[in-house]
């Protein structure tokens, strides 16, 4: 369990420890090297968010395209697609707060 921000492994939850946070399920699609610096930055972004995310990565890209995927890196929560390309902190700060907002997830 680390504190810091980053690169996410295969398996690993953010948040791990928070057991009484709701648990996300995350696939990130991409090349070896735009999906590291991808949950690197998630864990960075989202590490003070009231969630878990376990993360899984897809490096098929025949497996991407099936999913629809058009983009490298994409991430998919929870079976849709929810983040397309290398994006800002900030972004995926702001798409994580407002996916718990319409998830009725208290953030503050």
């Amino acid at each position: 369990m680390s504190e810091t921000c980053h690169t996410m492994g295969n398996g690993e939850i953010l948040n791990s420890h928070k057991t009484d946070y709701p648990l996300f399920y995350a696939i990130v699609y991409g090349d070896k090297v735009s999906t590291a610096k991808l949950s690197k930055r998630l864990s960075c972004a989202i590490k003070h968010l009231p969630l878990r995310v376990k993360f899984t990565f897809e490096y098929n890209t025949l497996k991407a395209v099936e999913k629809g995927i058009a983009q490298d890196p994409t991430l998919v929560l929870d079976g849709e697609i929810f983040l397309e390309g290398l994006v800002e902190a900030e972004t995926i700060t702001d798409a994580f707060e407002k996916y718990l907002e319409n998830n009725n997830i208290n953030i503050s």
